[in-house]
């Protein structure tokens, strides 16, 4: 069990809640400021005091009063309203992650929302319920409101839900459950759609993905070089504690360990002098990634415990602060900044690719065909790869640097971090088939140069993967085989 304190939320829970099947609770520890800061909403509502979100329009309609016996029906009207999202829906590892992150923010008192909106919300992760949300329509800024809105329709039995396989009115899935819609109250709507949740939730999937592939890409990388009898020494301790990057000096070792006993990598001088930089570099270069993905996740785990909506409640409902903690700016600049170092990551293996295929850059058969001129063996798999990385580099173009204004120029200045954190995970399955493309290729050449001289860790990676993608002993459909790889790739159990 995974017990929710608005604090403690860790990459490893959301793992867990993903991939385990673990169920989430609420810490009995919340529940007294959640109350508290319930509470303070119903005072105000009862004392007609105007507090922006709770008895007044939103936005632009801000200084518009709601008057006491209209407060529930703006809940609703702000939920339907704004739950104008388009283009196809986001995956149910986003939409899980969103739930738990929108009750995670929730739980920690700021909101003044009942403990029962909560629970409903981790009703939804723990019984595996999906609501639909476009993918496309926030600005990253006021909250993710669009797809936040999306979300939080079936609580209210508006909607659709994605539920034991099949696409369903909410209304039928509460039903099915036997639960009954909610009907939210003063303050709730707001409390339930002001967040970064919709960004932060792609962002974590995204830097999940990420992180598993930039070590999948350091064992592919290690087949490669053996494949192309690379030069080792390139590899010494040495040279990268000499420039002191930890990240760096890290994947080198990685890389040193995985080849200690390989009969295929040779040394300096013994074939040439020195390799190419995509082959000499992978440590600069993969390490370079690691630093971005070290600060990224620092960033995702903070905005994973952090209060994103408006207005606060806070000194246990003395004060209600109206501020602008659901601007998305630190994670839409997260976002952008991995979507760069996961395409370069894709860019140099695209370069070892072609090594392994060009017939002028190595002594393998060219294109690693069976029968070279008659078969064409991997020739379209680089060019494959080549449009993948060509892709990434418009995908990699900073979404943060754009800023339109909104709701009559109230909301003046948006992060536009959603669009950077829906670019990122694309970049990332973008890069894994990329690796799938190296890994047949390498498997190619290693088998030619004799599997029987591969490294010990190399060559069981080689069995696991020729499980997945047969030799090339003709050409065939190889779409299938970059499919079955990238899928294999993508799957926990092979972390």
């Amino acid at each position: 069990m995974v017990y929710l304190t608005g604090k403690t939320l860790e990459m490893e829970d959301v793992k867990k809640i993903l991939w385990q099947s673990e169920q989430v609770a609420i810490d009995s520890a919340c529940i007294s400021s959640i109350h508290h800061s319930r509470s303070a909403v119903e005072e105000i509502v009862e004392e007609q005091r105007t507090v922006y979100g709770i008895n007044t329009g939103f936005g632009k309609f801000s200084d518009v009063r709601i008057e006491k016996e209209d407060v529930e029906e703006l809940q609703r009207n702000l939920l339907v309203s704004h739950a104008c999202g388009v283009g196809p829906l986001f995956e149910k590892d986003v939409t899980k992650t969103m739930m738990l992150l929108r009750a995670n923010a929730l739980v920690k008192g700021y909101s003044g929302i009942r403990i029962e909106v909560i629970q409903r919300l981790l009703d939804f992760v723990n019984m595996d319920v999906y609501p639909c949300v476009p993918q496309k329509g926030s600005l990253g800024a006021s909250g993710d409101l669009a797809p936040l809105s999306h979300l939080a329709l079936p609580l209210i039995g508006e909607g659709d839900v994605w539920y034991r396989g099949v696409k369903r009115s909410a209304l039928e899935a509460l039903q099915m459950l036997g639960m009954a819609p909610i009907r939210l109250q003063a303050k709730e709507g707001l409390a339930l759609i002001n967040g970064t949740q919709a960004m932060t939730a792609t962002g974590v999937i995204a830097y999940l993905e990420a992180e598993k592939l930039a070590y999948d890409a350091e064992k592919i990388a290690s087949i490669t070089l053996e494949g192309l009898e690379g030069i080792i020494d390139a590899f010494d301790e040495s040279i990268h504690r000499a420039r002191g990057y930890p990240e760096q000096t890290a994947c080198a070792a990685r890389i040193r360990s995985y080849l200690k006993d390989s009969r295929l990598v040779t040394t300096q001088g013994e074939k040439r002098v020195q390799d190419a930089y995509s082959l000499r570099c992978i440590p600069q270069v993969h390490g370079a990634t690691w630093q971005t993905l070290g600060y990224v996740k620092e960033k995702l785990i903070i905005e994973m415990n952090a209060a994103t909506d408006n207005p606060l409640i806070v000194e246990g409902g003395k004060k209600v602060i109206s501020g602008g903690n659901f601007h998305g700016q630190p994670i839409a600049l997260a976002m952008d900044f991995m979507a760069i170092a996961m395409a370069e990551l894709g860019n140099i293996s695209e370069r070892r690719i072609e090594r392994l295929v060009n017939p002028q850059l190595n002594t393998l058969p060219p294109f690693l065909s069976p029968a070279p001129g008659l078969q064409s063996g991997a020739m379209i798999m680089q060019y494959v790869a080549a449009a993948l990385v060509s892709e990434n580099k418009t995908l990699a173009h900073p979404a943060s640097v754009d800023s339109i204004p909104s709701s009559a120029n109230q909301e003046d200045h948006v992060s536009m971090g959603t669009i950077g954190a829906r670019h990122a995970l694309e970049v990332v399955a973008n890069v894994r088939h990329v690796y799938a493309i190296e890994a047949i290729c390498a498997m190619e050449a290693t088998s030619y140069r004799g599997t029987e001289n591969m490294a010990t860790a190399t060559c069981r990676w080689h069995v696991q993967m020729r499980k997945i993608v047969s030799t090339i002993t003709e050409d065939r459909m190889f779409a299938k085989d970059i499919e079955a790889l990238a899928a294999w790739l993508k799957e926990e159990k092979n972390a």
